[in-house]
């Protein structure tokens, strides 16, 4: 009986750090996305450790998974860091955008279920509830929802985990988008709405070629925001594709 008590308690233990384990995992990736922890910022291991009731060990391993992500940048002899974003990093987001969201956009066009086509309906519902009101963060976290379901709606394991990886700094990218600052940033939210609304008919339609030019318009619409997050007031934005 004691050794059945014994095989509980070990069993419970495993679980709450487990549990501690995947709560700070989503608060640090919550925390990197709304830009609550600023790119390029140092995340102190022992601070996490208590704010979690952790042992230093499970942040470790937490830390080098994120880093395989693309969230934190991990170097020997040094504190983890969240992944940097700079010209070249934005640069580099801007060539691989439509390459990888054309992509998963028209085959999701190819192979999505009408149950994740629902889902992704309801995804749209929350974004569009999120622009109406005043929450950024809101914005930011169903717009990254809404791409993230298309991904798996691809069904295609290569192309997925690139997506994810772009996806970290669209969401951060995003809070210029979508802080508008005046009356043409606020047209191009609004049109961005819309946008989302005719990727969703032209998967509804199998329409894969459709799909792909819309989602492309997408990322180009986004874009002259988005590059104001590292180019100097008053310097014209020129990035190429």
């Amino acid at each position: 009986m004691k050794a059945n008590v014994v095989e509980i308690d070990r069993e419970e233990g495993q679980s709450s750090s487990q549990d501690r384990k995947a709560a700070l995992g989503q608060a640090l990736r919550h925390r990197i996305l709304s830009m609550e922890l600023a790119p390029g910022s140092t995340l102190d291991e022992v601070a996490l450790s208590e704010e979690f009731g952790m042992s230093r060990p499970p942040v470790r391993e937490l830390m080098r998974q994120m880093a395989a992500e693309g969230y934190i940048e991990l170097e020997a002899n040094r504190a983890a860091r969240v992944a940097s974003m700079n010209y070249d990093s934005l640069r580099n987001y801007f060539l691989a955008a439509p390459l990888i969201y054309v992509a998963t956009t028209k085959l999701a066009a190819t192979h999505a279920t009408q149950a994740e086509i629902d889902g992704l309906k309801r995804i749209q519902e929350r974004f569009r509830a999120a622009v109406e009101g005043v929450d950024v963060d809101e914005r930011v976290l169903q717009n990254d929802q809404f791409h993230l379901a298309i991904g798996k709606m691809a069904h295609n394991p290569y192309l997925l985990p690139s997506l994810c990886r772009l996806l970290i700094d669209h969401a951060r990218l995003g809070k210029t988008f979508y802080q508008p600052r005046d009356e043409r940033m606020d047209a191009e939210l609004a049109q961005a709405l819309q946008q989302h609304e005719d990727i969703i008919d032209a998967i509804q339609r199998r329409d894969a070629e459709a799909a792909g030019e819309v989602v492309r318009a997408h990322v180009y619409l986004a874009r002259r925001n988005m590059a104001s997050y590292v180019t100097p007031e008053g310097v014209n934005v020129s990035i190429d594709f």
